[in-house]
């Protein structure tokens, strides 16, 4: 790949993974408009991890306190917020990670196509926009509850589906549970760390054992770009979400599904 391809593609991912707008849309647009090669597995790795270190560094606050009461519940039986927040988000990342070992080569082989992620970025953009206008906003994340977790958790099974948006249907099942727009987003930033995290190991472990080229200087730069990019999007998204809502990100998403239903035709 050009430098131009690598900082481009890096910026798509750093941008798009915690908007609600489908990061798998927009990767999409770069080989169908311009022609350009899939970009390889140790690329999509380097860009996974570079998303997860901002999201892992930007609320290392959070994750420490997570972790921490999560110990203690476990060895002292003590009980807090933090310990039922990180309880929570355990039990959230199940329904994606069993559907993503069982079905993951299902879902490679049958659903990644330009339909799919057209027609997924419109219909869960609507979705969005519906649950944004109606639902009732009231509780932080520390009152999701264990059946709201669930349900969150299931949600983030469907971003297996290509065009979705993990945090786009996340953040949806959160307003329709009465989260707040930032308390939604949060626990789906917080969501984000296992499945990601889950998601690089495997990638990791099949770029072990390929014998794929590597190019480390532009896997690092990859790695920079999605990082920085991301970091900045997760901060101006928080600060911006309660005076924009969520009608902008639904808007955008129905011009860029009617954009690849177009292109595609």
């Amino acid at each position: 790949m050009s430098f131009l391809e690598v900082i481009v593609l890096a910026l798509i991912q750093g941008l798009t993974e915690f908007l609600p707008i489908s990061s798998s849309a927009h990767l999409l647009l770069p080989s169908v408009l311009l022609g350009w090669q899939d970009q390889g597995l140790a690329f999509d790795l380097v860009l996974n991890i570079g998303t997860l270190a901002a999201v892992v560094i930007y609320f290392h606050k959070d994750l420490r306190n997570m972790s921490l009461a999560w110990f203690n519940s476990i060895k002292h039986k003590q009980t807090t917020q933090d310990s039922k927040l990180a309880w929570w988000i355990i039990w959230a990342t199940i329904p994606a990670a069993l559907i993503g070992f069982l079905g993951k080569d299902y879902i490679e082989l049958y659903l990644r196509s330009g339909y799919v992620v057209a027609t997924t970025t419109v219909l869960f953009g609507l979705l969005l926009w519906w649950a944004d206008a109606k639902a009732v906003q009231v509780k932080t994340e520390y009152q999701t509850g264990l059946k709201g977790a669930i349900f969150l958790g299931c949600a983030q099974a469907l971003a297996l589906i290509p065009g979705t948006s993990r945090s786009g249907i996340t953040i949806t099942a959160g307003l329709m549970l009465g989260l707040t727009r930032n308390a939604a987003a949060r626990f789906s930033f917080l969501m984000s760390v296992p499945i990601i995290s889950m998601a690089s190991g495997y990638d990791l472990l099949k770029f072990i054992l390929s014998d794929e080229y590597v190019d480390w200087t532009s896997l690092a730069l990859g790695a920079g770009v999605s990082f920085i990019s991301a970091i900045l999007c997760i901060h101006v998204f928080l600060i911006l979400l309660n005076k924009i809502g969520m009608l902008p990100f639904v808007i955008y998403r129905l011009i860029l599904g009617a954009a690849l239903f177009y292109v595609l035709s």
